[in-house]
């Protein structure tokens, strides 16, 4: 089933459409903030996009603006300082892992190249676990 495109929304309309749709969280303007479970993202209301609607399939519908992510609402928490904090541990915890590292096996693999379980993605999905358990 195709997903129909987003729509255009004057910023009135949006934050219209934020405070109405969104059921679990108040919005006071385009741009607040929120972390996404899902993919990790802080994403604003700006960034939310909008499909469905008269012209769409059906009802007005919110998700999450990165790419390959099918977040909706219920999946976006109040990005509070320990989530900050996190997001930026991780950040830099990314940059790290990224850096070249040395090969140290006879096949000239790094480390890296073994620890697949212990990337950025890994580290987000059992972050976001936590708030999901507890929602």
């Amino acid at each position: 089933m195709a997903l129909s495109p987003p729509v255009t929304l004057s910023d009135a309309d949006k934050l219209e459409a934020l405070r109405r749709l969104d059921q679990f969280r108040q919005w006071r303007s385009l741009d607040d903030k929120r972390y996404c479970l899902v993919c990790g993202k802080i994403i604003t209301g700006r960034q939310i996009q909008v499909a469905g609607g008269t012209r769409g399939n059906g009802p007005l519908r919110l998700s999450c603006p990165t790419e390959r992510c099918n977040s909706i609402p219920m999946d976006w928490v109040l990005p509070t300082d320990e989530i900050l904090a996190k997001v930026e541990v991780m950040a830099a915890e990314e940059c790290k892992t990224a850096a070249p590292m040395p090969a140290n096996h006879s096949n000239g693999r790094s480390e890296r190249a073994h620890s697949g379980h212990n990337g950025i993605a890994s580290q987000l999905r059992k972050f976001s676990f936590h708030f999901k358990r507890s929602a």
